[in-house]
């Protein structure tokens, strides 16, 4: 198992095909918030700006929400997103840990319609960093349950 320092944040992505969605932990990594979306181009600058990122956030971890089927198989989704990391582990020396996003963006949807009011263009902007958000807090929720037992 790989240690990650004291004081590094985790930031989560939720990888979809024309963006991904950004959030980051606070430093006791209790709490996620929404950071930023990237719109997709070409992964050497996807790369350079998830780069950029970790440097200046103290990024010690990586979370990847992963696309599984409502019946817990994984399908073309879930590859890509498995490539991606791959990808990834080029460029970046960091653990990555998957984490099962079935319905996050579901469930960020109701919240900014029910909740916020928001228009649909409105939503489009924030959706991919609050699912980034949602997937992050998941898992760090579950770590701290496991810290704690």
């Amino acid at each position: 198992m790989v240690e990650i320092k004291t004081g590094q944040r985790l930031l989560g992505l939720d990888i979809g095909s024309k963006t991904i969605g950004l959030a980051l932990s606070d430093v006791s990594r209790l709490l996620a918030s929404p950071a930023e979306t990237i719109r997709r181009t070409k992964f050497t600058k996807d790369v350079l700006r998830l780069k950029t990122i970790i440097a200046q956030e103290d990024v010690g971890g990586l979370v990847l929400g992963l696309p599984v089927s409502m019946d817990g198989t994984e399908g073309p989704r879930c590859q890509s997103t498995r490539d991606f990391a791959i990808n990834l582990l080029e460029h970046i020396d960091l653990p990555i840990a998957f984490w099962d996003e079935r319905l996050s963006t579901a469930a960020v949807q109701r919240v900014l319609i029910k909740e916020a009011d928001m228009t649909r263009k409105r939503r489009g902007e924030v959706v991919d960093k609050m699912a980034a958000a949602y997937i992050l807090q998941g898992a760090l929720d579950a770590m701290n349950r496991m810290d704690a037992s």
